[in-house]
This record gives structure tokens, C-alpha cells and sequence, in this order.
């Protein structure tokens, strides 16, 4: 309709440029998007200059993704308009969008000496104090850009210029990147520091910056100890009135006997001194009629941690941290903050106080009379808080995991009986709104957990399961419970419910980046290819957008004067850039749609074109790589014994990183035997260079040493058999990877194509030996696959003595098995390409010599192809069989299950059961579509 009423237009007016640049936009969004350049281009060579076709034609290079061409519409409207203050504002702009920061300063002054305001002038300094950030050379960036960067603003200064705190702010940042940090700290204290006024105590926390860089102690623990008599909960100045008084004592720093300490004030330069500050703010709290605040008791705790640290026996002095931490419960145990509180000072209690302050809380927890089923439940919300406090405490000291199973049972109940209590509290609440006792149904779930993964008894996950889909349906936003069942349905190796759930837990923006490999990880593995496929396209939007997006963002900080948040902005977008996550996901993706798609829809070759894959080019930072993936996303009150460690953190970027470099690898190598599979034959030619072939043997070479390398390197780090902890990073398919024996084969196939690059250059006359070569490997490839095959045997679900027991690690070599399959049919392609001219060849000479015998190659080949369908007809059969098992284990279950537990209970596990089996059957349907497809592509496969 828009294509028509602009064509209408133009007919009466052949000359409008923004109905042609209109008609463009409607044909770019229409799929046209030649047709759509070109019509744009025509108006552009015009240069035109009214402020509706230079709009529009914005907007249709920003949806073509072509921004560089917005800088040369404004340059042009520039020349023949130089006086508008409006075009060159949008010249900057698009030098903005383009990271042009040389020209953005031009741009900025340009626009300052036409309109004399401040904010275009340190538009300019801020272009470079950019060129600074953005420099290669950080000599040049400290000799060049920020010292004309200072000039600039110094100019500003003298001249009494200085209008907005933006521009002060600026004054500061570039100070601070020349290290120029006793001019910041008298910038900041003078006249300029009074423009601070935005954010609160932004004037005191730049000082405090600055005294730390300066290390001038005396008064960072000056101006510390003054700001906390102001606001003693602000927790930021106790750690640096701590640090700074340490600092003091290791110096043996005195104050001067005349005068003032220091310029902030009074200085603390003894333990004695800080213990009565701390003990003062304490006792103000206690005398207050309103509700304390927490600062001043947790800075005692923290206190006595670092007095025990130093082995300073004042900690004494303070008190008992038992005691302290009974008192802190009981003035705040009915926040939820309290646990998070006290958590991070439990080291401070020896093991064998650890019940007695269990019991010790539990006494200041009121609780109604013991009913029928021998609990006690609090009256109202701020009991149950303190309860739920004592029991999360409990958890953290280790005395839940002490306990043996039946403990552990009558724990769950007691833990499921508060839960349902609990629930009476918020009957009427919003689908939005979590219950109040939604955490005693998460913690029975890691008891039940523990049970699991402790004794194997898998009926403990079921019932975990049951639970959780109950308290799903009661709070049906609660994001622990969701990340919870997302993490087990994974474990269990059922994808079909995940994708659903990571779709509700609503995730945003950056979120995509530090939580995504929850479901990443298992996408591509256990045989859900469409979901896998919709769960890649969840991340990869977010970081396609994300180059776009920031721009957008640095053009409103330029705006706005938010220039400290500019430098932020790029520093963002560079570690998304350089997500480890982000180079998974592409990877991934590209694989999946190379397994599912290559050789059925498309060829191989017209694949790999239309995906950009360079078999050449690596394109993985590997050196800047980033690791944003948030592992402590699940809520977890384990004891520090069984936390996640920053060993834990390197053991798993190592091992994600060496499975990225496998699966990259793998997709360059597919990408290489692409282009073999078109090279023309180098036989009788000198000029192999000039034809490609050389070139793409080489890298194919080159390729397969390093995957060889990577391998070693793989087999190393998977011997290390490093255990997670259960709530940490999931394992990458890396060890089950090598233990399918699926890297192996695929690297065999992939190197018989060398070998038969080889045997086209040589002939099939004199190359005997290379043939018997050959035929080995046909012969070994297909002796791999069975034994890979093997491995996918047994039953993925079946039931025994009437409960359910899974084996998902059959679906994931299942999926290697297949993976495996389309690698070496990509290989018998390129084989049968290499050996049909030779075939041909040999024919016709067999027709001048009857007495040719045919090569042992050829008859290989054929014994090859005919393996290859004998062994996918098995894996065929062996996925029907499991499918029919499946589907009769179904109907079998709903029977068996009856009388577990109440009815209403044992309806939730029966849902978790339902799923479950229904992602495996949708998981074996999706693994035998394709593996009867490849099986019609091997049926085609002659010579």
C-alpha cells in the first residue's frame, strides 16, 4: 500500500525526493532490498537537502545496516547548507554511529564556531578523549589526545566558561586517564567541585578515589570516619575507614602534636579507636526508637574478621561473634537480607558452635503450638521470615548435609509442611507476586537434590521435580524455581519443556549473555533441533543488535552530557563483542544448521557460501576471549566446602574454550572440504597454486594438525575428571565428545579427503598402496561407527521395580553418532566427486585394453557406501524400537504410578514424568527424520 501511494505521487510529482526515498523504504521492508539501494542511491547522487528525504533516508540505512552511508547524505547537505546548525548536529551524530572519532571532533568544533554552546565544544574534547581510548598506541594517547583534550578544557576554565557538571565531570575523567590525580583532587575540592551535585556525596566519593590512587591514608580514613558519622549504613566507608586504618598501622603513621591531623579531620590510627567507633555507632543504634540500621553491626563482624586475619588479639574486644550475630538476628531476622548478611561471617564461628547458634536462633523464632503432624508454624509473615532465616543458616553451616537419609527425609517434610503452611499467607495475590514461603519449597528441592546425586536414587528427582512444578503453579513468576527446573529438565536430557521455560523467565538484554548457556549447552546435544535452533536465534538477536544498539546509546550520552558513560558504552560493547558465550552460540548455530540442512535443502558447499564461513580466517578472539556467563544465578546456601571456587571458574572457561576450538575447527574443516569438492584437478599442471588447490589442501592441512593438537589437549584436561558443584557451570560435551569416539572418526574422514587429493593428483594406475590406504580407512570409518552405535544402546527410559530410571547420555551419543554420519557422507561426497572422472577415465581405456582389472579403490568405495547404509538402516531400527518402547512406557506409567504419595503430589511428579518422556519421544522422532534423510542422500551416493 506505502509502494502505491508513493508511485501515485511520483507520477504527479516525478521529482520528490522523499517519496522516492519513501517507495525505498517500502520496498526494503518488502525483501526488495536491491530495487530498495538503488532508488536511494539515485536520490542521494542528487545531495539532497530538505530535512524529510535526508530523515528517511536515515532511517532506510539504518535498516540496511549501512550507516557509513548516513556520514556522506550530511557531508554533502554540509557543503551546500554550512550554516545549519541542525545538519552538521547530524553529521556529528552519524560520525558517532560510525565510531569516527577524528571527524567528530572536526564536526564538533565545526558546529561550535557556527553556534558558540558549550556542549558542542566538549563534544569536540570528548571526540578526544575517545581517539585517546580507542588508540592503538597508549603513548600517543597520553602524549597527544589527552594533553590537547586538557588544553581544551583549561582554555574553558580561565575564561570562566564552565556552565553544566557534565562539563566538570569531563575535566575529571581526563585528569584522572593522565594520572593527573593531585590536579583532580584540587579540581574536585576548588570551586569546579561544586557542580557535582547529581549524584549524592559525588563530590566525597571522587576525593576518596583519588586519596586511594594518592595512597594519602590519613585522609581517606579521615573523610571515611566523617561521612559514616553522617550515614552510618553506608557500607562502601567502613571498608575504606578499615583499609586506610591498616594502611596506617603497617606505616606507623602519628598525627602531627599541633593542629589538625589532616586537611578532612580527625584520623584513626589505633585498633582501640576503631573498636570504640565501631562500638559507639552500635550503641546509637540501640538507643534508637525507629528501627536500627544494619551498617554499623555487620562493620563489627567485619571488623573482627580482619583483626583475626592480622592475628590482632583486639578482635576480643568487640565481643563474641556468636553473640553478635544472635543479637544481629535477632534485630533483623525477619529481613530476607539477613542470610546474605550473616552468610559471608559464619567462618567466623568454630565448628563445634555451629548447632548451639542454631539453637540459639531457633529460640527467638516464635511458633505457634505443635499440631497433628508434630510441626510447629509461625503466626504471621515476619516468623516465618525468621524460620525460613534459621533453616537457610542451618543449610549454610553444613548441619543439613551432616544428616543421613532418613534425616534428610524428615527434613523435606518438615520443609514441604511449611511451604503449604505458608502459603495461607498470600491466598489472593497477583500471578506477579512470589509467595512468602516460596524458599522453604526451593531448599526442600536441593535436599532432594543431594539425596540424588548422593545415593543415585533417581526417585528422588522425580518427586524434586513434583515439587518444583507445584510451586510453579502458586508463583508462577518465581525465577529460582524456573532456572531450577530449567537446569534439571537439561539434566535429565529432556530440551522440549526448557525452551518454554527460558521464554517465561522473560530474559533481558545483557541477561541473554551471562544466563543463556543455561540453555545453550544442551541445545545442540540431545537431538531437539528446531528448539535448539529457536534457543540460538534467543542470544544471537540480542548480540546482532547490540553493535546497533550502543551507537544508539553513545548519541544520547553525547546528547545529554553523560560523558562518562561513553567510555562505558564501548566497554560493553567490546566485551559482548568478545563473549565467550557469543562465539559459541555462532559456532553452534552454524554447525546445527549445516547437520539438519547441508546436502537436504542445500548443498554443502551453497551452505557453507551462504553462512560467510572462511576455512582461512579465524574469527574467534581467542586471546580477548570473555567469560560473562553468570554461574552463581541459582540460589545456593551450601557451605563453603561445597561453593563455587575460583578454580572451579578457570576449569571451565578452559574446558568451554578447548571444546569452542574443536567445534570451530570442525566447521572450517566442513567449510575446506566445501571448496575441495569444486576445485578443478591439478593433474598434468604446473600451476597448482594458481588453480587454489595447493592453497586448499594446505589449510585443510594446516586445519586438521590443529584439531589433532586441540584433541591432546582435550583428552588432557578430560582425564582431570573435574567435578562442578551441582548449582555451578554445567560439564561441557566435551568428555562425552571424546568418549563417543565421534572427534575421532570425523577427524579419520576428514583426513581420508587429503589422501584422496592425493590419489586424483597421482592417478589410479601407479598408486596401489595409496588405494589399500584408502580402502583401510573406508574400512576403519565404518568399524567406528558401529562401535559408536554401540554406545547409543540401552534403553534411554525404562522402568524397573515400578519407578522410572533415565540414561540421557544415550540421546547426546546419539546425537554424536549422527553428527558423525554427516561428516563422513560429506567426505563419501567429495570421494565419489574424486572418483567418477577417474572411474570415467579408466572406462575408456579399458576399451582399448580388455584385460584392465578394475582398482581396489573403486570396489572399496562401493564395500564403503554399502557399510555406511547398513550401519545408519541399524541406527534406523534402533531409534524405531526406542520410540515404540517409549510410547508404550507411556501409557504403562500413568497406571503404575498411582498411590505414590498424596494425589496431588504425585499429580506434579506424573506432569515432570509426562514431559519428560515427551521430549525424549519428540528428541527420537527429530534423530530418525534425519537419519532417514542421510540415509536416501547415501542411496544416491555412486560412482
Amino acid at each position: 500500500m506505502a509502494i502505491q501511494q508513493a508511485d501515485k505521487l511520483l507520477k504527479k510529482h516525478k521529482d520528490l525526493h522523499c517519496a522516492k526515498v519513501l517507495k525505498a523504504i517500502g520496498m526494503q521492508r518488502t525483501g526488495k532490498q536491491d530495487e530498495a539501494f538503488n532508488l536511494a542511491q539515485e536520490v542521494a547522487t542528487l545531495e539532497p537537502t530538505d530535512d524529510n528525504s535526508l530523515q528517511a533516508l536515515t532511517i532506510l540505512y539504518r535498516e540496511m545496516h549501512r550507516p557509513e552511508l548516513v556520514t556522506k547524505l550530511y557531508e554533502a547537505a554540509v557543503r551546500k547548507v554550512p550554516l545549519s546548525e541542525e545538519y552538521h548536529s547530524h553529521l556529528f551524530m552519524a560520525y558517532a554511529r560510525v565510531g569516527d572519532y577524528k571527524k567528530m571532533q572536526q564536526a564538533g568544533m565545526a558546529l561550535y564556531k557556527i553556534v558558540p554552546k558549550n556542549p558542542y565544544y566538549f563534544w569536540s574534547v570528548m571526540s578526544l578523549v575517545m581517539q585517546a581510548i580507542s588508540a592503538q598506541d597508549e603513548k600517543l594517547a597520553q602524549t597527544m589526545f589527552l594533553p590537547l583534550a586538557e588544553r581544551m578544557v583549561e582554555k574553558m576554565v580561565k575564561e570562566e566558561k564552565i556552565e553544566a557538571e557534565a562539563e566538570v565531570q569531563l575535566y575529571f575523567m581526563i585528569l584522572e586517564r593522565l594520572g593527573k590525580c593531585v590536579e583532580a583532587l584540587n579540581m574536585v575540592r576548588g570551586p569546579l567541585g561544586e557542580k557535582l551535585t547529581s549524584e549524592l556525596q559525588s563530590r566525597e566519593n571522587k576525593c576518596m578515589m583519588m586519596y586511594q590512587r594518592l595512597q594519602l591514608w590519613p585522609e581517606c580514613n579521615a573523610l571515611s570516619y566523617k561521612l559514616l558519622l553522617k550515614n552510618p549504613d553506608d557500607w562502601q566507608f567502613y571498608l575504606s575507614y578499615f583499609d586506610s586504618l591498616f594502611h596506617l598501622m603497617d606505616m606507623s603513621w602519628s598525627p602531627s602534636e599541633e593542629g589538625q591531623h589532616c586537611v578532612e579531620g580527625h584520623v584513626t590510627t589505633t585498633v582501640a579507636e576503631a573498636v570504640k567507633f565501631v562500638v559507639d555507632r552500635m550503641a546509637e543504634e540501640d538507643k534508637k526508637d525507629s528501627r536500627p540500621l544494619r551498617g554499623p553491626y555487620m562493620a563489627c563482624l567485619e571488623l573482627i574478621h580482619r583483626l583475626r586475619q592480622r592475628g590482632c588479639p583486639d578482635d576480643k574486644e568487640l565481643g563474641d561473634p556468636l553473640e553478635l550475630m544472635v543479637q544481629f538476628f535477632g534485630k533483623f531476622g525477619d529481613k530476607p537480607c539477613c542470610i546474605t548478611d550473616l552468610k559471608i561471617y559464619l567462618h567466623l564461628l568454630p565448628p563445634e558452635q555451629h548447632t548451639q547458634f542454631r539453637n540459639r536462633l531457633e529460640e527467638l523464632v516464635p511458633l505457634g503450638e505443635a499440631g497433628e503432624d508434630g510441626f510447629r508454624f509461625p503466626g504471621d509473615t515476619k516468623a516465618l521470615q525468621r524460620h525460613l532465616c534459621v533453616c537457610q543458616l542451618s543449610r549454610a553451616l553444613g548441619l543439613q548435609h551432616a544428616l543421613d537419609t532418613e534425616g534428610k527425609l524428615s527434613l523435606i517434610a518438615q520443609l514441604k509442611a511449611h511451604y503449604h503452611h505458608g502459603l495461607r499467607f498470600r491466598k489472593s495475590c497477583l500471578k506477579t507476586e512470589l509467595q512468602f514461603s516460596d524458599m522453604y519449597c526451593l531448599m526442600a528441592a536441593h535436599v532432594y537434590i543431594d539425596l540424588w546425586t548422593e545415593n543415585g536414587d533417581e526417585n528422588m528427582l522425580w518427586q524434586c521435580l513434583g515439587l518444583l512444578e507445584e510451586g510453579l503453579s502458586f508463583s508462577p513468576s518465581n525465577a529460582q524455581f524456573k532456572l531450577l527446573l530449567l537446569l534439571l529438565f537439561c539434566r535429565l536430557g529432556a530440551f522440549q519443556p526448557v525452551v518454554d521455560l527460558y521464554s517465561s523467565l522473560d530474559a533481558k538484554h545483557v541477561q541473554h549473555d551471562t544466563i543463556g548457556y543455561l540453555l545453550t549447552r544442551y541445545a545442540g546435544s540431545l537431538g531437539q533441533f528446531a528448539a535448539a535452533s529457536q534457543s540460538c536465534n534467543f542470544s544471537l538477536r540480542f548480540f546482532h543488535s547490540n553493535q546497533k544498539d550502543t551507537s544508539e546509546y553513545i548519541i544520547q550520552a553525547y546528547k545529554y552530557g553523560a560523558f562518562e558513560k561513553i567510555p562505558e558504552f564501548i566497554a560493553f560493547r567490546t566485551r559482548l563483542n568478545q563473549s565467550l558465550h557469543f562465539a559459541q552460540v555462532r559456532t553452534e548455530r552454524m554447525l546445527l544448521d549445516l547437520y539438519t540442512e547441508a546436502d537436504i535443502t542445500l548443498s554443502l558447499e551453497e551452505s557453507v557460501k551462504a553462512m560467510g564461513v572462511c576455512a582461512e580466517e579465524e574469527d574467534i578472539p581467542w586471546d580477548n576471549m570473555r567469560d560473562n556467563r553468570d554461574l552463581t544465578v541459582l540460589v545456593s546456601w551450601d557451605p563453603k566446602d561445597r561453593e563455587l571456587t575460583e578454580e572451579h571458574r578457570r576449569l571451565s572457561l578452559e574446558e568451554e574454550s578447548v571444546w569452542l576450538k574443536v567445534r570451530s575447527l570442525t566447521l572450517r574443516l566442513l567449510a575446506s572440504l566445501a571448496l575441495l569438492g569444486h576445485a578443478p584437478s591439478p593433474r598434468n599442471s604446473d600451476k597448482t597454486n594458481e588453480n587454489g588447490v595447493t592453497t586448499k589442501s594446505s589449510t585443510l592441512q594446516n586445519l586438521l594438525s590443529q584439531l589433532d593438537q586441540t584433541l591432546q589437549t582435550a583428552a588432557r584436561i578430560t582425564e582431570k575428571q573435574t567435578k562442578y558443584p551441582f548449582l555451578g557451570p554445567p560439564s561441557s560435551r566435551l568428555a562425552s565428545a571424546l568418549s563417543s569416539g565421534s572427534c575421532h572418526c570425523q577427524a579419520s574422514a576428514l583426513r581420508l579427503s587429503l589422501t584422496l587429493q592425493e590419489l586424483e593428483t597421482a592417478g589410479l594406475d601407479d598408486s596401489s598402496e595409496l588405494q589399500s590406504q584408502i580402502c583401510n580407512t573406508f574400512k576403519s570409518i565404518v568399524v567406528q561407527l558401529q562401535e559408536m552405535l554401540s554406545r547409543c544402546k540401552g534403553e534411554v527410559l525404562e522402568m524397573k521395580d515400578r519407578r522410572l530410571k533415565t540414561q540421557p547420555s544415550l540421546l547426546e551419543t546419539l546425537v554424536f553418532f549422527l553428527e558423525t554420519v554427516c561428516v563422513v557422507l560429506w567426505v563419501a561426497s567429495y570421494s565419489a566427486n574424486v572418483l567418477r572422472p577417474l572411474k570415467s577415465s579408466l572406462q575408456k581405456k579399458k576399451k582399448k585394453k580388455k584385460d584392465t582389472c578394475t582398482p581396489v579403490v573403486l570396489c572399496g568405495f562401493q564395500e564403503w557406501t554399502s557399510g555406511l547404509q547398513g550401519v545408519v538402516t541399524q541406527a534406523l531400527d534402533h531409534v524405531k524400537a526406542q520410540e515404540a518402547q517409549l510410547t508404550t512406557l507411556k501409557l504403562a506409567a500413568l497406571t503404575l504410578e498411582e498411590g505414590d504419595q498424596q494425589t496431588q503430589e504425585c499429580g506434579f511428579t506424573r506432569v515432570a514424568m509426562d514431559k519428560v518422556q515427551s521430549s525424549y519421544l519428540g528428541s527420537l522422532q527429530e534423530l530418525g527424520d534425519l537419519l532417514r534423510k542421510r540415509a536416501d542422500s547415501l542411496k544416491s551416493l555412486k560412482i
